[in-house]
C-alpha cells in the first residue's frame, strides 16, 4: 500500500536528519519524495559512485558494506545517503537490499527544489549532517 503524504511526513519527522524541520517543511519534502519497492539483492548505492539520492527505509533490511566488508545492517525507519543531497562526492559505502524493501527516496534535484522553496530546510539539514560527521569522527 502506498504511503499518504501524512504518512511520509511522519516517517521523515522520525528521521534524525529532518527532526528539526517544521510540519510545512516536512510536507514540502514529502511531496517531493517517491516510494519504491525493491527486491532482495538490489544495490541501492555503490561505493565510489556519485550519489544522487537519499533513502529512508519503510520496510525491510539492507546491508552496508565498505571495501567488501559488511559494516552495518539497517532496518525500517533508518536512513542513508544524506551526503548526496549536499555534495557531489562519491558514495562511501555500498548498500544492498537483504530482503524485500520499501524505501522513500528524495533525489538531490528534488531536495534542491525544496530548498529553493524553503531555504530554512538546508540550514536544519546541514546542522544534522555536521552533528553526524562530528559523532563519526569521535568514534
Amino acid at each position: 500500500m502506498r504511503l499518504s503524504k501524512n504518512a511520509k511526513v511522519d516517517l521523515l519527522k522520525r528521521t534524525p536528519l529532518f527532526e528539526g524541520c517544521s510540519k510545512a517543511e516536512l510536507g514540502t519534502l514529502a511531496t517531493m519524495s517517491d516510494e519504491l519497492g525493491l527486491r532482495p539483492g538490489t544495490v541501492l548505492t555503490r561505493e565510489g559512485r556519485r550519489g544522487r539520492e537519499f533513502f529512508v527505509l519503510i520496510d525491510g533490511t539492507v546491508a552496508v558494506t565498505q571495501n567488501g566488508k559488511q559494516i552495518a545492517e539497517l532496518g525500517a525507519g533508518e536512513w542513508f545517503g544524506e551526503v548526496a543531497l549536499l555534495t557531489d562526492l562519491p558514495r562511501t559505502a555500498t548498500v544492498t537490499a537483504t530482503s524485500q524493501v520499501r524505501v522513500l527516496v528524495i533525489t538531490d534535484r528534488s531536495f534542491r527544489q525544496a530548498v529553493r522553496t524553503m531555504p530554512s530546510i538546508a540550514l536544519k539539514v546541514l546542522e544534522k549532517v555536521g552533528e553526524r560527521i562530528h559523532s563519526d569522527a569521535e568514534r
